[in-house]
């Protein structure tokens, strides 16, 4: 079935430090992949440095600058550029830039779409501030988190925990 999202269709809510917009879903595409956009606010960091065991994440940059730490390599891209995050990989990204960046993430396989709506859904996670909650959810999508890497890049990338962008 065909199907044209406009510009500001698709659900959104809040990821404490950056925005999602939900775009195509696992059921959409058939579990092949899904497609969010994050909006960024400037300087923000996305989450804490992080690694999937299930699935790759595609990041196209297509407003701003985008940093991001894949292992121990930094990385930056701007409008046009695609940055590959594959499984097993510690990674994390950021609004490297003084003005608002936009990622659409590409993720195959489909799945981890729905750890973005059961964060930004209020009745499902109350407290964006609980890392206890916030690490049994992730656990259950498979993905691992080193919140203790949060201050370091914080600090060594000029970044804040700012609120997420709509």
């Amino acid at each position: 079935m065909a199907k044209i999202l406009g510009p500001h269709d698709g659900k959104t809510g809040s990821l404490g430090s950056i925005g999602v917009r939900f775009m195509i879903g696992g059921v959409e595409s058939g579990g092949g992949f899904s497609l969010v956009e994050h909006p960024m606010a400037p300087r923000g960091l996305a989450a804490p440095l992080h690694r999937h065991s299930r699935e790759d994440e595609y990041s196209f940059v297509i407003a701003g600058r985008v940093g991001a730490l894949l292992d121990e390599e930094v990385v930056y891209g701007e409008p046009g550029d695609l940055i590959f995050k594959p499984r097993g990989q510690w990674h994390t990204f950021w609004n490297a830039g003084d003005e608002p960046a936009r990622i659409l993430e590409i993720i195959s396989p489909a799945g981890f779409e729905q750890f973005f709506a059961e964060l930004s859904d209020p009745s499902r996670f109350a407290d964006p501030d609980d890392l206890e909650a916030l690490a049994t959810v992730a656990t259950r999508y498979g993905v691992e988190m080193d919140f203790a890497s949060v201050p370091r890049l914080l600090r060594e990338h000029g970044l804040t925990l700012g609120p997420g962008t709509r």
